[in-house]
């Protein structure tokens, strides 16, 4: 079941890669909403924290890679508002 988890992981933390790369690039993020990002963020500290209660090493892995990616996103929206 791991091979599916780090399968899911990895399209939830893609999806992210196109806003995070527009953002970086052009140094605007008013379209993107403050509010969203940090719902996401706190989703995926609980996926996390799930993950690491059920040992899944999948769960953990892309968890965090998506919480990286959504902290560089909060960065950029409080740097370029």
């Amino acid at each position: 079941m791991e091979p599916i988890g780090f399968a899911a992981g990895t399209l939830v933390a893609a999806s992210l890669l196109p806003q995070v790369i527009k953002s970086w690039r052009t140094r605007s993020t008013k379209d993107l909403a403050l509010s969203w990002t940090l719902i996401n963020l706190a989703g995926q500290v609980l996926w996390l924290t799930y993950g690491v209660g059920i040992a899944s090493r999948s769960l953990v892995v892309m968890s965090g890679v998506t919480i990286a990616m959504t902290l560089i996103l909060i960065g950029l929206k409080i740097r370029h508002g």
